[in-house]
């Protein structure tokens, strides 16, 4: 059965956006190490889920990088493997999906998910969309954590962990520490 996987960064009090809904944008301890570390999370994956706000974001930048020649060779590799990769959008007010590989569900998320969970193929993963991850928290659909921490504190903005009714009990599977301090966490779900 393949996995729902969460990959965020987060700072080290807990926000997964700053205090005006910026994403890891300058805070994240992002560099050669964490290149590395995400492309092997991304690895395990061929699908993507996201919520209509990271889809539209992701939309606007990732195509037109691969022929930017001002990108990095890590930039056009993700803009590649994106590309090439399914793409699910969970939105009730997106009228279409137009991105390459992209399909738009406007109803029914738990059932969407559990039936992508019994499907052949490799880990789907939630890149950003937190609030499209608290709901998925809630309804406990993911079955891993990966969460990077940077060396910040950043004061305020939207927690990484929101909304939660029950308890979800989860085990250390995995954890790095790179050279910027940064924290990579692989927490498993445990049902």
């Amino acid at each position: 059965m393949r996995k729902l996987v969460l990959f965020l960064h987060a700072s080290l009090d807990g926000f997964v956006e700053g205090p005006n809904g910026e994403m890891d944008i300058g805070w994240v301890s992002y560099d050669a190490d964490l290149e590395k570390h995400a492309k092997e999370i991304l690895s395990t994956a061929d699908t993507v889920i996201w919520g209509r706000g990271t889809y539209q974001m992701m939309h606007n930048y990732w195509p037109s990088v691969a022929s930017d020649p001002s990108a990095s060779q890590h930039e056009r590799d993700h803009a590649e493997w994106i590309e090439k990769t399914t793409k699910i959008v969970f939105s009730t007010t997106l009228e279409k999906a137009e991105w390459n590989n992209s399909r738009l569900v406007k109803e029914d998320i738990e059932g969407e998910i559990k039936n992508l969970k019994q499907q052949p193929g490799k880990d789907m993963v939630i890149l950003g969309s937190p609030r499209l991850a608290h709901h998925l928290m809630q309804l406990d659909l993911i079955d891993e954590y990966k969460i990077t921490v940077s060396p910040v504190l950043i004061g305020s903005g939207l927690p990484l962990f929101q909304g939660l009714k029950d308890k979800i009990n989860l085990k250390l599977i995995e954890n790095k520490t790179f050279d910027s301090g940064a924290i990579g966490l692989v927490y498993q779900t445990v049902r």
